[in-house]
C-alpha cells in the first residue's frame, strides 16, 4: 500500500510547521499567532511535519494542543515523524526501532503522562487518552499539494513517489539531503535540525530548526514566502521573508 496522499490545493495560504518535540510553550505562542494575527480561515491549510513528542517536557500537552487545533482547523495535516514511528512500535502498532524508543526521548514522553522511568507499555496504555492513541495511528506519511512534497525526513530520490517506504520517509538523511531529485517539486521536511531554515531550491526546504535543543520553532508560509519563528523560551514571534534566509 502506497504511503502517498495527493491533496488538492485550497484557495488560501499553505503553512508548514517544523519539529516540536514536546515543547508546548513555543507551540502555543506560534499557534496563537497563526489564529489571531495571521487570522487563519477554513481556506488555509497548516501541515505539521512530525516529531510532536519525545525529548521535550510536555509531549502530552503538545498532543492536547494539536488536537484542539485540529478540531478548529479541519484542513490541518499531521505527518508521522520517526519519533511517532518509534512510539507506535513501542506500543505494538507497527513501526520501527521501538526497542530503543525510551532511550531516544521516550522517557520524557512517559513522564509527561505522569509515569516514572520504570514504567512500561501497559502503564502508558493506561495513562494515554484514546484520542491521543488514535491521533498517532491516523498520522499521514507523504503528502503532495501542488508544487510541494511534505515528508518528515525526506524522500528517496531513486524511488517513485508512490513507492517510497517508511524507513525513508521517517528516517532518511544521507541519500536525500546530499542529493538532488527529479520530481519537479520542492520537498519540505524536518527531522534534521539546522540553525536556520535550510533552502536548497528548487529541491528542498528543511524546517527543523532545533527547538528542543535550544534554538527555535519554525513555520513557513509557502504562498507569500514568509518564515514565522519562535525562539526557545520566548513568547515573541519573528517574521521574515523566506527568500531572504541563508541557504
Amino acid at each position: 500500500m502506497s504511503l502517498l496522499k495527493e491533496i488538492p490545493s485550497l484557495s488560501g495560504r499553505l503553512y508548514a510547521v517544523g519539529d516540536i518535540h514536546g515543547c508546548q510553550a513555543e507551540l502555543d505562542t506560534l499557534l496563537n499567532y497563526l489564529e489571531t494575527v495571521e487570522n487563519l480561515t477554513a481556506a488555509d491549510r497548516v501541515i505539521f511535519i512530525g516529531d510532536f513528542v519525545d525529548r521535550g517536557p510536555a509531549s502530552k500537552e503538545v498532543v492536547d494542543r494539536l488536537l484542539a487545533f485540529k478540531s478548529k482547523f479541519k484542513n490541518s495535516i499531521f505527518l508521522k515523524g520517526n519519533h511517532e514511528d518509534m512510539l507506535l512500535d513501542f506500543l505494538g502498532f507497527g513501526g520501527s526501532h521501538g526497542a530503543v524508543y525510551l532511550s531516544n526521548g521516550g522517557i520524557e514522553t512517559l513522564q509527561s503522562y505522569g509515569l516514572d522511568n520504570d514504567s512500561g507499555i501497559k502503564d502508558l496504555f493506561n495513562k494515554m487518552p484514546l484520542s491521543h492513541l488514535n491521533f498517532f495511528k491516523s498520522l499521514d506519511s507523504l503528502v503532495v499539494i501542488g508544487e510541494y512534497i511534505f515528508a518528515h525526513a525526506g524522500i528517496n530520490p531513486v524511488r517513485f513517489l508512490r513507492n517510497q517506504v517508511p524507513e525513508d520517509v521517517y528516517w532518511i538523511r544521507e541519500g536525500f539531503i546530499d542529493k538532488t531529485h527529479s520530481f519537479n517539486k520542492v520537498v519540505v521536511y524536518g527531522h534534521t535540525p539546522y540553525p536556520e531554515v535550510m533552502r536548497d531550491l528548487p529541491y528542498k526546504i528543511g524546517i527543523d530548526t532545533g527547538l528542543v535543543f535550544g534554538n527555535k520553532l519554525s513555520c513557513i508560509e509557502l504562498i507569500e514566502h514568509r518564515c514565522i519563528q519562535v525562539a526557545k523560551g520566548s513568547q515573541k514571534v519573528a517574521v521574515s521573508e523566506l527568500r531572504n534566509l541563508n541557504r
